[in-house]
């Protein structure tokens, strides 16, 4: 893995790949055996895997047998290292990233009682701030060649506004990732391939509130009018009302999952729609396949469904035809 700033050119025999750019956190989830006594230590079950928005985007590309690489910054430690080679050995190319010494590689942390209740967390990304414009520009060959730029909204909107700056014609698809942090993508709307949001992500960009249908319908329209080409509003349980700025536009219910852990599954959907439009499929297509990805995570204990592939996912479609 690369660790230093050393430019990074594109050869022309390089094959169209996926870039991806953002988070990689080391995700610790505590579970406990009994309801949590506050102040106290409380018996249970603690695990760790590999987790981050891009990360993981990145991770079920390559299941998904698309070319992906990532460009992330790690600390030189061994959650670090640790996600890097679970990233790699998932078929995901990690030689762009960065290992940064004296800085703590991103961290998640949650708790939850014993039902699987969220009851609090906290997470150190203190790291995303590194990944600056300085530090970006010898990958602004890779950015500029990429068959498609993946991108979430933990970077910074210096690092942001520089992947506009650079990305030449190459498509960009954004996770909004959050509302309090998806506004940063708001002064290149116009730049933007497809963006995948939900009703808090969409309601804090479009300054209105998106409760109803009619809101959702609204809020998509609007972010069109900015110069988005493809949303994809996420509704949860519900499914994903998708619009195409020049085709059509509708909504699509979520496939049967025998849900086991809900993190990851906007990640596994965001990879299914790049997977589409790398297959030259259009949104309409792409969507069935996409909530697919999703719903098998959503089976997953770990953010990423080892067992994820083309044929695992049209299996599903299949089933849930009959």
């Amino acid at each position: 893995m690369m660790s230093n700033e050393q430019a990074i050119a594109v050869k022309p025999s390089d094959p169209p790949c996926v870039l991806v750019l953002g988070g990689a956190n080391m995700d610790i989830a505590a579970t406990s055996a009994q309801p949590l006594k506050p102040a106290d230590s409380n018996p249970g079950v603690i695990r760790s895997s590999p987790g981050g928005v891009a990360r993981n985007v990145a991770e079920n590309l390559a299941r998904l047998g698309v070319a992906t690489r990532l460009l992330a910054a790690v600390g030189d430690d061994p959650y670090g290292h640790s996600l890097l080679e679970a990233t790699q050995k998932a078929g995901v190319d990690v030689q762009g990233c960065w290992i940064l010494p004296g800085k703590t590689t991103s961290t998640y942390v949650s708790l939850h009682g014993p039902a699987g209740d969220l009851a609090v967390a906290v997470n150190d990304m203190r790291i995303l701030a590194c990944l600056t414009p300085e530090r970006l520009a010898p990958r602004a060959d890779r950015v500029r060649h990429a068959a498609a730029l993946v991108v979430d909204c933990n970077l910074t909107a210096d690092a942001l506004a520089w992947v506009f700056a650079n990305r030449g014609d190459t498509p960009v698809f954004v996770d909004a990732v959050s509302a309090f942090k998806c506004p940063r993508i708001a002064p290149w709307l116009d730049q933007v391939h497809t963006l995948k949001v939900n009703r808090q992500e969409a309601q804090a960009l479009c300054g209105f509130d998106v409760q109803s249908d009619a809101d959702i319908e609204r809020a998509a329209q609007w972010l069109h009018t900015q110069g988005v080409q493809q949303v994809v509003l996420s509704l949860g349980a519900r499914g994903v009302y998708w619009s195409d700025k020049d085709t059509a536009h509708g909504w699509q219910g979520t496939l049967p999952a025998a849900v086991v852990n809900v993190t990851g599954g906007g990640d596994a959907l965001m990879a299914g729609l790049v997977h589409g439009f790398m297959s030259q499929q259009s949104l309409a297509e792409s969507i069935p396949f996409a909530l697919a990805c999703a719903a098998l995570t959503l089976s997953a204990e770990q953010a990423n469904h080892p067992g994820l592939s083309v044929d695992s996912v049209l299996q599903l479609l299949r089933s849930a035809a009959k």
